[in-house]
């Protein structure tokens, strides 16, 4: 009955892809490649004193995002700090420093992590102004650096990307913002909630009292699904019956997660002049989504054990409004986004389905991963995979008709290593380190063993890959997981950045290098079996060990 319920929700879920797939793509291909400006726009640019026609060396794009991220972590940690002066805070105090600062870096790096329960912990100027706010500002940053490296690829020999103040603004004002009203009228025809009230005390049905919390929930549900945020209003988030109350609006919101990020391979090839390109990419991320699916959901329906077996399946964590099926679809697309959105909860999976979730963190989040930053990332594998490919055949790697030289190979490898780098090290350096161990596995794993260490590499692994999902079993609103994890996020969403525009701009500088009868056809099957066989075998090399530690001792037979 799930396998056929999966099959149902895959294929309606394809047909509504597929619809957005060509109009949504050459929209987002029109509005970052229109040479006119809004009205409001210009008067935008006018007031903030930028000029809509300077275009930007990378290095130039680069300060701009970086200035802008710092002034919005600095801006969401001073909220939190004053929320008890602030109007709406519901009379909750001022959020804690350590606590701050994670969150602050959490929504600017648009990673989403939570070591807190939201609707206890901010009141609603924290949740809107602040968290709200970065739930489109950090998508919209995801989206100019994807266009940033599109245009390295298009250009010959200027050296500029565009500039990041016009590419941020046409983002959030042309793209997020009526995506996210209309959303947010779906939601609410759906049943999310959207109002003012605090906190209401109601009696239950044994005459007991409860108190329920209420709150703008659907205005920040679309953003954090569109945006590929994750952050609930809830601690549960989709879970929720006032997040996500039907099986409907739990489809809705998967349509959300993934319209953007499989709509963008058609406004790359849009923008670099061949279509084919981008259904190349394309079929490589729909390629790894569907295995993963698979994979994930085998495991659920299948788990061992007396309980699962009565229950149809492994059913613990999931609501049994959604069952099986439309908790593992819910939770490959948030893993294999940068989402970390759940209807489920991720920790009573499986072993083997909660490795797959984490896999998919591994993958880098390509497949089709987080708007923007999911195109850079599976662009750099393909860049590898050319690499490869020219090395098997003894010819100089070309790409779209650029060369591909040591500079461009060393900044796409040292992509490929940086987040692994900080996977692992946060991870060792927990149980590395005698006074970091103690607290550790005295504070915050309260499932000792082979899980307690899943669940710390599951922490650093959506950490670094700014995912935002939890193995829930974890206490991480501890100084150790708020500092570390904070750092994590702060440097799997930076260093990725500078090497991105660094070898976009290095793209740029280039003229076109012809076609021969030595190029490798990237817009072939060919190609795309190649590209899916190198993001499987950097995850196999730079992990295997690491899960062979944890979920895979945990679930394989001894």
């Amino acid at each position: 009955m799930e396998a056929w319920l999966l099959v149902a929700q895959v294929a309606t879920l394809a047909l509504i892809l597929a619809v957005l797939y060509r109009p949504l793509g050459d929209y987002i291909a029109w509005t970052f490649s229109s040479a006119k400006d809004l009205k409001f726009e210009r008067g935008l640019y006018r007031v903030v004193g930028v000029d809509p026609s300077g275009e930007q060396s990378w290095g130039a794009y680069l300060r701009g995002v970086l200035a802008f991220s710092l002034v919005g972590v600095l801006f969401v940690y001073a909220l939190q700090r004053l929320q008890a002066v602030l109007p709406y805070s519901l009379g909750l105090p001022a959020v804690p420093e350590g606590l701050s600062f994670n969150t602050a870096v959490s929504f600017v790096t648009n990673t989403n992590w939570q070591s807190y329960s939201p609707e206890v912990t901010l009141g609603y100027t924290v949740q809107l102004a602040g968290l709200a706010v970065q739930n489109f500002v950090s998508a919209g940053v995801g989206l100019a650096v994807a266009v940033a490296l599109i245009r390295g690829f298009s250009r010959r020999s200027t050296g500029t990307l565009g500039n990041f103040w016009v590419d941020l603004t046409r983002a959030l004002l042309r793209i997020l913002l009526p995506l996210a009203v209309v959303s947010s009228v779906v939601l609410l025809a759906g049943g999310v909630i959207q109002n003012l009230n605090g906190f209401t005390e109601v009696t239950t049905l044994t005459g007991g009292t409860a108190t329920v919390p209420g709150g703008p929930v659907a205005s920040q549900e679309a953003i954090k699904l569109l945006g590929n945020n994750g952050g609930g209003f809830f601690n549960v988030n989709s879970a929720h019956p006032f997040e996500n109350p039907t099986p409907w609006t739990n489809l809705f919101q998967i349509v959300l997660m993934l319209a953007i990020p499989f709509s963008l391979p058609r406004a790359f090839g849009r923008m670099v002049g061949d279509n084919r390109q981008g259904y190349a990419i394309l079929a490589a991320m729909g390629t790894l989504f569907v295995v993963s699916l698979a994979a994930l959901t085998t495991f659920e329906i299948i788990g061992s054990g007396t309980g699962p077996q009565l229950a149809g399946g492994a059913m613990e964590g999931k609501e049994q409004r959604f069952g099986i099926a439309a908790s593992t679809l819910f939770a490959t697309t948030s893993t294999i986004t940068s989402t970390g959105a759940v209807n489920s909860m991720h920790d009573s999976y499986t072993s083997l389905g909660g490795m797959m979730t984490l896999f998919n963190m591994m993958l880098g989040e390509i497949a089709p991963g987080g708007i923007g930053a999911g195109l850079y990332g599976i662009l750099i594998i393909a860049i590898i995979t050319v690499f490869i490919a020219g090395l098997l055949v003894g010819r100089t790697p070309e790409y779209l008709g650029k060369k591909l030289g040591p500079r461009e190979i060393k900044l796409a490898s040292l992509y490929i290593l940086a987040t692994p780098t900080l996977v692992l090290v946060g991870t060792a350096l927990s149980f590395a380190v005698p006074a970091i161990r103690d607290d550790v596995e005295s504070t915050s794993i309260w499932n000792p063993g082979l899980h307690g260490f899943t669940e710390v590499l599951y922490a650093f692994t959506s950490a670094a890959n700014n995912n935002g999902s939890a193995f829930a079993g974890l206490t991480a609103n501890t100084p150790w997981f708020n500092t570390a994890l904070g750092v994590a996020m702060l440097l799997g969403r930076f260093i990725p950045i500078v090497l991105v525009l660094a070898l976009a701009g290095s793209l740029a500088a280039q003229g076109s290098v012809p076609v021969t009868a030595g190029t490798l056809p990237t817009h072939r099957p060919q190609f795309v079996g190649l590209l899916v066989g190198v993001v499987l075998i950097v995850v196999a090399l730079t992990y295997f060990p690491v899960l062979a530690l944890g979920p895979l001792a945990e679930g394989l037979p001894r």
